[in-house]
Order: structure tokens, then C-alpha cells, then sequence
């Protein structure tokens, strides 16, 4: 389905788009430009109509954007790979900000596949525990490609991918025209911090000082469960929207284990009864494949079964999103 959902003609991203990038705020820039300087404004968005999850008819520009912070991805309800990974990670985000949500910043996740449905996308954003600020809008095929290009998060090279788009996280300060990319699969904590730097938010907390900052000492396996599978399972913190896999490589045989982690949509297809049962359980969300080699399904079930054998196993030390440091920042 995903190759017909986007032309190739019409993925190509106009030159206008990529500026979107070109006005991110650094340290030293000054301050920001005034609204009505930017370009970035009703002229360039398009003010389009699209349908929340609820129904609710409305505008792109003058009700979602004018005014507002925002957080916008491309998604649809069918995907099976990086969507899911996606909005699982986001929803660790959205934990992160906190009260900021939907007062401070909005997100909103714009379905790319003309058949999805507002009944479809709220049951979808039920499945992941989706709570308020966050809306997932479905709109006419040529208006959601129209946005994408717009947005910056259409490339030619998107319409012979495996999802048809990529998993790219725009974050707007819409009335001061600044925009910034990110990877919506990067570490929650980096995500939340970043974003907050974007806008200038002030912490209550002081900053720590660089003094006291510890070395790394992260293992392969380690990082690869940070980055690839904490949006979606803990070790000893409860269930998220995978199971909690404290003990996991104790209870499951250990070639079954590594097969599944490997290549998950082909033993749910083979109709695996463990896998099946697994996908029934946890409201049919498809566990995604991460693209992890033979070695690095080694690493990750190794420091799994690491995990659930130390003191803090079942702590709940794991229920914290992510680790910034496992993603190198």
C-alpha cells in the first residue's frame, strides 16, 4: 500500500521547504525574528481542512499553527514498521513535557494514507496511550502531500522506502517563523530537553555542573536496547506498550527469543502462537523491526538477561524514559 501513497513526482522537496532548517536559533544568533518578518506564516502555509481523531474539522494554519509550538510527524495506522516505534517513543516525550503539553507545545501526527480514518487514528493513538495535546489528523491526499513538502518531511527517496516517509520530527516556534528537524525515534530525554532548549523554556531546576558528570561506560547492548527498544519495553519498569521484558530470557527459549527479535513480522505471519498471542495481548500493535544484525540481538538479549539478574531488577528504575547517554548526547 505504502508505494502508491506517495508519487514520486510529488515528493520532491521544494527548495523553500529545505530553508525551514536554515532558521533554527543557535547560540550567539540574537533574537529571534518578529512574526511578521518571518516567512514562514499564512502565505506559506497552506490553510487546509483536515479531521482530527474526534471529527473535529480544522484548519492547518489558523487553528493548529498560527501562535503555537508545535510538533509535527507523518504517520498512517496500517504501517508496520517505523510508525509504531515512532509514537511509541513519542508518547515518552509528551510523559517527559509533562503540563507544557497541549498549552506550551502541540504535537500533531498527519496520517499519509487517504484511508485512514478519524475512527482509525483514535483507536490507533488509544493503542499507544495517547494522552491530551496530541491529535492525529487525516485530510485529502493532495493537501497531506502538499503539507509534507511544505514541512520539510517529504523526500524523493520516501516513496521507495519501506514506510513511504521518513521518521522525521519537525518542531515549530510558528510565531517567530523557526523551525528545526529531528529523528522522531531519538532518544526521549534528548528529545524533551532539546525541544524545551528550542523554545527557550527555563527549567525550575539549576543546571548541574559539567564537574560532576560521571564517564560513560555503556555497552553495546546497552545502547542498542536505549535506542531501538526502550520506547516500547522496560526491564523491571512495567509494562509500556510491549510487555516488560524483566526475565524474558529466562522464560522463552533462547533461539525463539533471538528469531522474533530479528525478524518479528515474519513470525507473527508464520502464525506464531506466542507471537500471536503477544500481538493480541498488547491491543495488535506489531512489534516493529529495528534492523538489528545477528550480532546485535546477541548484545541486547545478553544485557536483557544482564538487567534482570542485578539488584536493581524490578525497581522500577527502568520506568524513566530512556538514558541520554546511551544516545551519545
Amino acid at each position: 500500500m505504502t508505494s502508491t501513497l506517495w508519487k514520486a513526482a510529488g515528493l520532491v522537496l521544494l527548495a523553500a521547504a529545505a530553508g525551514l532548517w536554515v532558521g533554527v536559533r543557535g547560540p550567539g544568533a540574537g533574537p529571534a525574528p518578529a512574526a511578521a518578518a518571518t516567512p514562514y506564516g499564512p502565505d506559506y502555509f497552506p490553510n487546509v481542512a483536515l479531521t482530527t481523531q474526534d471529527g473535529k474539522t480544522v484548519r492547518f494554519y489558523d487553528d493548529l499553527l498560527k501562535g503555537k509550538a508545535v510538533a509535527i510527524n507523518l504517520f498512517y495506522t496500517s504501517c508496520q514498521d517505523v510508525c509504531p516505534l515512532e509514537t511509541a517513543n513519542l508518547v515518552q516525550v509528551q510523559k517527559l513535557l509533562g503540563e507544557r503539553m497541549g498549552k506550551d507545545i502541540f504535537f500533531y501526527s498527519i496520517a499519509i494514507d487517504p484511508w485512514d480514518t478519524p475512527k482509525e487514528n483514535k483507536a490507533y493513538a488509544q493503542k499507544f496511550g495517547v494522552g491530551p495535546g496530541w491529535l492525529f489528523l487525516s485530510g485529502k491526499e493532495a493537501d497531506i502531500q502538499l503539507l509534507a513538502r511544505k514541512l520539510g518531511l517529504s523526500r524523493a527517496s520516501d516513496a521507495v522506502s519501506k514506510d513511504g516517509h521518513s521518521a522525521s520530527l519537525m518542531v515549530g516556534d510558528v510565531a517567530n517563523g523557526m523551525w528545526m528537524r529531528n529523528s522522531a525515534t531519538d532518544n526521549p530525554l534528548f528529545l524533551s530537553t532539546t525541544i524545551g532548549n528550542f523554545l527557550g523554556w527555563k527549567s525550575a531546576k539549576p543546571d548541574a555542573s559539567y564537574a560532576e558528570a560521571r564517564p560513560l561506560n555503556i555497552g553495546k547492548g546497552e545502547f542498542l536496547f536505549q535506542s531501538r527498544c526502550s520506547a516500547c519495553h522496560t526491564i523491571g519498569g512495567g509494562d509500556r506498550v510491549g510487555p516488560d521484558l524483566l526475565g524474558v530470557t529466562e522464560r522463552r527459549d533462547h533461539a525463539w527469543l533471538a528469531r522474533f527479535v530479528l525478524e518479528p513480522e515474519k513470525v507473527l505471519a508464520e502464525g506464531d502462537p506466542i507471537a500471536t498471542d503477544l500481538f493480541r495481548k498488547y491491543k495488535q500493535v506489531r512489534m516493529p523491526n529495528v534492523e538489528l544484525g545477528s550480532d546485535d540481538v546477541v548484545a541486547v538479549l545478553s544485557y536483557i538477561q544482564a538487567r534482570s539478574r542485578s539488584p536493581e531488577a524490578g525497581t522500577g528504575k527502568d520506568a524513566v524514559a530512556g538514558n541520554a547517554a546511551a544516545r551519545g548526547r
